[in-house]
């Protein structure tokens, strides 16, 4: 059979949605300024699904330095991978100030968070070491450990004692390779909210003698009293052996960095193929992030009013009788019961009538039957909006369970057309 035609047979789970969920669901397009009101589908929403938490990204002081950075270099330069003809010392500089804002001893700038976590994953492993790793890491590592040709065990999250259980079945393999044992979990987990136990897992440390990686594109900016991240907020930092961040969320930009020793990052510069064979971070990403660095650790009123707004909004969707888990950080998931057509309804009620616009989340990401809402608060929401959208999602959950949303409404014959869900 042709490639092609088989895999348009199989779609995949989320591609069997696409024929109704693309535009609309899947592939949205938010337009006009990022900020917590934007336009989707004609109309402006109060958005809460940017990652922009600290709301770096139109600050005024943050789109001057990108500007200069851009009238200065141009987005192709440096041209080339750092290891040939990428390197300058803007690069050099940032590195240093990201070692010293995480207490490691250097790091390296990574061009993507996504690459940069499977290549960092690739170059550490070989076929006789073995992993253990989280059951809800990101897929950046689920995609690291599909390279490694070596064993891999995965404990239940954040489950201490199934891990110590993982971490004996994977020191007999190792006694017998001479491998070693790569840990991965993630400071702050982006779908629940809730941290990881990293203090926990430290504790094995000299018993079994691992590295710990550690994935805190979630928590860096956000956590911490500097806002260094979660093994900050944990009071363990030191001891994370590689600590991984991006600068897709709080940084409000695109790259990532990773730090620790001094060896063990010279041994990724050189052994990283994601970067020795792809061009550097743009000289004007580069510029800009030495400004929304200093001002993450120069501004604590930034993550201040992140906090409070995260406190008023989680607190007044439990007072209002709604399931968020245990969240230990600004993600705040809203847990419904319902199905697929369910969701789907709530959505385009949420969307159309009440122009509140978050991601929804359902199987296969989830299991059946479970329906995630999920809100990302920012520094620049106000606590109307906290309020606004509180009152809002009491009644959704009401008219849920009242079952306003079970019948299968015909969706849309596109996404400016008439409306699959109306006010009763």
């Amino acid at each position: 059979m042709n490639l092609v035609e088989k895999n348009l047979l199989k779609l995949g789970p989320l591609g069997i949605h696409a024929h109704y969920a693309h535009g609309y669901f899947a592939y949205p397009k938010l337009e006009g300024e990022i900020g917590n009101r934007m336009i989707f589908n004609g109309r402006e929403k109060l958005v809460w699904s940017l990652n922009d938490y600290l709301g770096l990204a139109n600050d005024p002081l943050v789109r001057r330095a990108d500007e200069e950075g851009t009238r200065q270099y141009g987005l192709a330069y440096p041209m080339g991978a750092r290891m040939m003809t990428g390197n300058t010392i803007l690069h050099e500089m940032l590195e240093a100030k990201l070692s010293s804002f995480v207490k490691k001893e250097d790091t390296f700038l990574l061009n993507y968070g996504y690459q940069g976590m499977l290549s960092i994953i690739d170059s550490l492993l070989d076929r006789h070491d073995v992993v253990v790793y989280d059951a809800e890491a990101h897929a950046c590592i689920i995609d690291g450990l599909r390279l490694h040709i070596g064993k891999r065990f995965v404990f239940k999250h954040n489950d201490i004692a199934d891990f110590e259980k993982q971490l004996i079945r994977a020191q007999k393999i190792t006694k017998k390779t001479n491998g070693g044992i790569l840990v991965i979990t993630e400071g702050v987990f982006g779908m629940r909210g809730d941290t990881g136990k990293i203090r926990e897992i430290i504790g094995f440390k000299k018993k079994f003698d691992f590295t710990l990686l550690v994935d805190d594109a979630h928590g860096i900016g956000v956590m911490g009293q500097s806002g260094a991240g979660t093994g900050e907020e944990q009071g363990i930092q030191e001891e994370i052996d590689l600590y991984f961040a991006t600068f897709a969320k709080s940084f409000a930009a695109i790259g990532a960095f990773v730090s620790g020793k001094k060896e063990i990052i010279q041994y990724l510069r050189y052994n990283m193929r994601s970067q020795i064979y792809a061009k550097a971070l743009p000289m004007p990403l580069v510029y800009g992030l030495h400004q929304r660095l200093r001002m993450i650790r120069e501004m604590p009123e930034l993550r201040e009013r992140l906090w409070n707004i995260t406190k008023k909004l989680q607190n007044g969707l439990r007072e209002a009788g709604l399931e968020i888990g245990n969240t230990e950080s600004p993600v705040t998931p809203v847990y419904l019961k319902g199905s697929i057509t369910q969701a789907a309804n709530l959505v385009r009620d949420l969307r159309e009538n009440h122009d509140i616009f978050c991601s929804m989340v359902v199987y296969p990401v989830v299991p059946h039957g479970i329906i995630i809402l999920r809100l990302i608060p920012t520094a620049n929401h106000s606590e109307e909006e906290v309020t606004e959208t509180v009152a809002i999602f009491k009644n959704i959950n009401s008219k849920l369970g009242g079952g306003f949303y079970d019948q299968e409404r015909k969706a849309p014959e596109n996404i400016t057309g008439e409306l699959a869900v109306h006010h009763p």
